[in-house]
C-alpha cells in the first residue's frame, strides 16, 4: 500500500512506562531537527511509574505547525495492548509498526517487528526502544550518521561498550526500517525553508523559567506538583549560573510565604504551582494584596477537583485565580498560547507584579507544560526591568496616599526609614487601624480602584489571525491558541478569524468593540462551564452563546475544532 507523499506528518510511539518511548522520540527529534524539519512534541501520559499506556506524538512538517493532530501516519506500538487503546486515532492509511496486537484489533497496513527480540540479537533486550528509533528513522532518508552521533554524545559518559552496543542497535532498527520503507512505498516529502537546526528546541515548562529569568526573577520557592514542577527543577538546576536562588518548600503554604518573604526584602520571586497546590496559597494572595508585596504565580492547570487527573490538561483554573484570596483587590491574570507568548508574558508579568506591588498570574496547563517546541532563537529577547524600590528616608511612610495610588516601596534596611507592614488594615505608615470613616476608603481607593484602572490601560490587546473582515470569530485563551488558528486555517472559510487573549483579566478596553463587530463568537475552552465566557459576559455585557467545551482531559485536536467549527460557524 503506497503512502502518499507529505509535508506534514505525525508519528505516535506508544507503550507502558518504563519501556523507553522518551528516549526514542528524542532520538527522533534530535535526528528531524538537525536537517531542518520543524518539530513539535506532545505526551499522553498516565499518573503512574510503570505500567499502564503512554505515548509520545511527534508531529514533523516543513513548515512550523504547533498544535496538536489526533490523525496518526506513523503508528510504533511497543505494547500488543496498545492498538486498541489508540485506535480511534488509527485510520486505513496508518502505517504500523511495532509488535502485534491481539485478535481484536485487525490492520492491513502494518509491519510486525519485535524490537526486544532484535535488541536481544545485540546482547541486551534494553536496547530496544534504540532499535525503535533506528528503525522509524530507516524509513525516511535521513542522515543516519547524525543518528550515530548521537548515541555517541548521549552514551559517551556510560563506556565505550554501551556506545557501540546502541549504534549497532540504530544500525540494526535502519535496516529495517528501509526494508519497510521500500516494502510499503513510504516517501518523505517535507521541503524545509528555515535553520530549524538552530533553533531552540525546549518545553513550555522551560519556556515559562526563562521568561522568569528575563523578567529579573532572583528567588523561587515551590512545592513539586505536577504539571508545574518542571518550571522549578529548570531555576533550581540552572540557580547558580543564573543568580537565582530556588528553595524546595516543606508545603505550598510555605512555599508562597517563602516567597513573599523575599519579596519584602528586595527580590523578585516566582512561585509555579498546579490548581491543587494554589488551593493553598490563596490566604496568602490576600496578604500580598493587603501588604502590596508583589508575588508572580503560575499555575500550571489539570483537570481537577482534587488530584483529579494529574498528567492530563485542562482550563478549569481561571476563576480559582480570578477570586482567589479574601477580600477585594487589584490582580492581573495572563494566559499565554505558544512558547515565545510564555517567555515574554512571565517576563512581563513579573515586571507588572513589581510596577504595581500587586499578585500577578501566570495560567498555562498540562499540555503546554510537557509540550516541546522548536522555537527560533531571536524570540529570546533581553527584557529591561525596572528598580522600584527607593531607598527611605526619616519619616518614611510605606503606605502613603498617592495620586497613582502607587506607595513608594522601600524594603528593610535599604535607607534610615522604618518599614512597617501590616495583614491588618493599617494607616500610611503602616499601623493597625479601624479609621472607617477617612483611612478604610482611602486605602481600598489606593489598593484596589486606582490600581485597577490602572492595569486595564496597560492590559494587552488580543491578538487575531484570519481576514479582518469575517463575521465569525473562535476565541480562545492559553494552549488553544495554535490549534484554533489551524483549525480556522484548514476550514477553507473566509469568513472566520481567530481571536487569542494572552489576558483574560483586566480585559483590554476595546474587547466589547472587537467582540461586538463580529456577528457570532465562538469561544473555545477546556473547561465544562465555559469559565472565560462567563468573564467576558460580567465584563462586558456581551453573551456568547455557542462554546465549544472538552473537559476529558485530552486536549482540542485540529481536526475536530476543524468538524465544530463548521458545524457552528
Amino acid at each position: 500500500m503506497a503512502k502518499q507523499k507529505s509535508n506534514d506528518f505525525t508519528i505516535v510511539i506508544a507503550g507502558q512506562a518504563g519501556q523507553g518511548i522518551e528516549s526514542i522520540a528524542s532520538v527522533l527529534t534530535h535526528v528531524f531537527k538537525k536537517q531542518d524539519f520543524n518539530i513539535y512534541v506532545a505526551k499522553d501520559v498516565m499518573s503512574r511509574v510503570r505500567g499502564g499506556m503512554n505515548s509520545i506524538t511527534v508531529r514533523v512538517s516543513g513548515e512550523r505547525s504547533d498544535a496538536f493532530r489526533s490523525h496518526i501516519d506513523y503508528f510504533v506500538p511497543l505494547d500488543p495492548r496498545a492498538h486498541s487503546h489508540y485506535k480511534n486515532r488509527l485510520n486505513e492509511k496508518t502505517l504500523i509498526i511495532g509488535v502485534a496486537a491481539g485478535d481484536d484489533f485487525k490492520a492491513e497496513n502494518m509491519s510486525t517487528v519485535n524490537f526486544v527480540q532484535l535488541a536481544h540479537e545485540i546482547g541486551n533486550r534494553i536496547y530496544a526502544n534504540t532499535v525503535a528509533a533506528g528503525t522509524i528513522l530507516g524509513l525516511f532518508d535521513l542522515d543516519a550518521d547524525i543518528a550515530r552521533r548521537y548515541m555517541q554524545t548521549f552514551f559517551r559518559r556510560k563506556g565505550e561498550q554501551v556506545v557501540s552496543e546502541n549504534i549497532a542497535a540504530i544500525e540494526k532498527g535502519l535496516k529495517i526500517g528501509k526494508h519497510i520503507a521500500f516494502e510499503k512505498d513510504v516517501h518523505l516529502a517535507l521541503e524545509t525553508k528555515e535553520d530549524v537546526s538552530e533553533y531552540v528546541f525546549l518545553s513550555g515548562a522551560e519556556a515559562v523559567a526563562f521568561g522568569a529569568l528575563a523578567g529579573g526573577v532572583n528567588f523561587s520557592s515551590s512545592y513539586p506538583m505536577s504539571p508545574s514542577t518542571g518550571v522549578f527543577t529548570f531555576l533550581a538546576a540552572h540557580g547558580k549560573e543564573c543568580d537565582v536562588l530556588a528553595e524546595q518548600a516543606t508545603d505550598e503554604i510555605g512555599a508562597i510565604n517563602m516567597s513573599l518573604g523575599a519579596s519584602f526584602a528586595g527580590a523578585r520571586a516566582l512561585v509555579s504551582t498546579s490548581g491543587g497546590g494554589f488551593a493553598l496559597m490563596t490566604e496568602s494572595v490576600s496578604l500580598s494584596a493587603m501588604t502590596e508585596t508583589p508575588i508572580t504565580v503560575h499555575i500550571a492547570q489539570r483537570p481537577g477537583p482534587a488530584t483529579g487527573l494529574p498528567t492530563r490538561t485542562g482550563q478549569e483554573d481561571l476563576n480559582l485565580a480570578l477570586y482567589a484570596g479574601h477580600g477585594e483587590f487589584a490582580r492581573a491574570i495572563f494566559t499565554p498560547g505558544t512558547p515565545e507568548e510564555m517567555y515574554d508574558i512571565t517576563a512581563h508579568a513579573v515586571e507588572l507584579a513589581d510596577k504595581y506591588q500587586i499578585p500577578t498570574f501566570v495560567l498555562s496547563d498540562q499540555l503546554m507544560m510537557d509540550s516541546f517546541y522548536c522555537v527560533p532563537r531571536e524570540a529570546f529577547t533581553r527584557k529591561e526591568h525596572h528598580t522600584y524600590i527607593e531607598k527611605t528616608t526619616k519619616g518614611y511612610q510605606r503606605y502613603e496616599i498617592t495620586d497613582t495610588g502607587l506607595s513608594p516601596r522601600g524594603v528593610p534596611g535599604y535607607g534610615e526609614g522604618l518599614v512597617h507592614a501590616d495583614s491588618d488594615e493599617h494607616d500610611e505608615d503602616g499601623r493597625i487601624t479601624e479609621d472607617m470613616t477617612v483611612m478604610r476608603p482611602a486605602m481600598m481607593e489606593k489598593r484596589f480602584f486606582k490600581r485597577r484602572d490602572l492595569l486595564t490601560e496597560e492590559s494587552l490587546p488580543p491578538t487575531r489571525s484570519g481576514p479582518q473582515s469575517a463575521k465569525t470569530l473562535i476565541v480562545s485563551w492559553g494552549s488553544n491558541k495554535n490549534v484554533v488558528e489551524e483549525a480556522v486555517r484548514r476550514s477553507g472559510k473566509k469568513s472566520i478569524a481567530a481571536l487569542h487573549f494572552s489576558q483574560i483579566f483586566p480585559l483590554h478596553p476595546d474587547t466589547a468593540q472587537i467582540l461586538l463587530r463580529a456577528e457570532k463568537v465562538i469561544i473555545v475552552e477546556n473547561n465544562a462551564t465555559g469559565q472565560f465566557a462567563e468573564l467576558i459576559a460580567r465584563e462586558t455585557e456581551i453573551v456568547c452563546q455557542s462554546r465549544i467545551l472538552k473537559w476529558n482531559g485530552e486536549p482540542f485536536s485540529v481536526e475536530e475544532l476543524i468538524t465544530k467549527i463548521k458545524s457552528l460557524a
